[in-house]
């Protein structure tokens, strides 16, 4: 700290120094002071120098340390009188204070239309519902059963995507729109599964489901999510007419993991680090118009938020596991 303070002076320090150079040297070259001891002179004047360095330094820091101290958002700045400032050093935190509102006011600004758009973006994804409502219980009217049967996949798909919009928007703020409770792994996947029943119809999926009746505390609305994205992609990349198999179980470290087993196209190797990231599509994803990337970065932002992790395993042309570990009660409160 003292270094740094001498640092900033260091102008002065060495335009003193100059000076008593130039006095010893006139020192040696005036007769006049030949009597004078020149090392003593230099003694004295250096100590003077050091004293009153060491004073301003401690007066300086002292002020600064309080001021500080009392500072609790940068609007007291604008209190500078109570601060023993030179008018130079006053202006220039003036100066850096202005530019600090400016910027303020145009982050509050930008914050304020920020949730306007998401506000707007809420509203038009309710009023999208309402069509969407009229639409599933047209379809349902359907006496062509093969066509009903298409028009119900893709009805599911468009479902899909404005639930990932909607979920996306919402998960800034998931602190806010979550409730932890006592959730069947059972209820909650059964319901999903049911879901997808137009779709699983139509590629002849099946489901080979443990009876899942472990009980743990999550966020069920949030849980239905991520386990909505992780059946949806193990949907979309299975072959026609095979399965999917959901089943739990106990890891060496007492942790619940539940595993949703589909045996399609599987992953490539290159990908699988990078499945998880905004927008990544892969090079499965980018031959198939369905693949938007947003599914799993979600559901593992979900996760993260709610203490689950997310893990993979796949190969080519044999399937793909996905893996949640939920969270024992003592990391809950951790958590939370």
């Amino acid at each position: 700290m003292f270094l740094l303070f001498l640092r900033e002076r260091m102008a002065w320090i060495m335009f003193l120094v100059l000076l008593i150079i130039c006095m010893d040297i006139l020192f040696y070259l005036d007769f006049g002071f030949s009597g004078v001891s020149v090392t003593y002179f230099n003694i004295v004047i250096i100590s003077f120098i050091t004293i009153f360095l060491i004073w301003r330094y401690i007066k300086e820091t002292r002020e600064i340390k309080n001021f500080l101290g009392n500072l609790s958002n940068a609007s007291d700045l604008l209190s500078l009188e109570d601060v023993h400032l030179s008018p130079f050093q006053k202006r220039s935190m003036k100066q850096i204070l202005e530019v600090y509102e400016e910027k303020d006011s145009f982050i509050n600004k930008s914050k304020i239309q920020l949730q306007e758009h998401v506000d707007d973006l809420l509203a038009w994804v309710h009023e999208v519902k309402t069509p969407l409502t009229a639409m599933k219980l047209m379809i349902e009217q359907t006496n062509d059963e093969k066509l009903r049967k298409r028009l119900e996949s893709e009805w599911v798909r468009i479902h899909l995507l404005l639930d990932q919009q909607l979920h996306h928007t919402r998960l800034a703020t998931i602190e806010k729109d979550n409730r932890l409770e006592k959730v069947i792994l059972r209820d909650v996947v059964y319901k999903e599964i049911r879901e997808f029943r137009s779709w699983c119809l139509e590629k002849g999926i099946g489901f080979q489901v443990e009876e899942l009746e472990q009980e743990i505390t999550t966020d069920k609305k949030w849980l239905a999510f991520i386990v909505r994205q992780i059946l949806s992609n193990a949907i979309k990349y299975s072959h026609e007419n095979e399965e999917v198999h959901i089943y739990t179980e106990i890891n060496e470290t007492g942790h619940l993991l539940l595993h949703i087993k589909d045996f399609g196209i599987g992953i490539n190797e290159e990908d699988l680090p990078r499945i998880f990231q905004k927008s990544y599509t892969g090079t499965v994803g980018r031959e198939s118009v369905q693949s938007t990337g947003m599914g799993l970065y979600l559901a593992k932002n979900a996760a993260q938020k709610l203490g689950i992790l997310i893990s993979v395993k796949s190969q080519v042309n044999n399937g793909s596991t996905f893996t949640l570990q939920f969270p024992q009660q003592n990391e809950y409160q951790k958590t939370w």
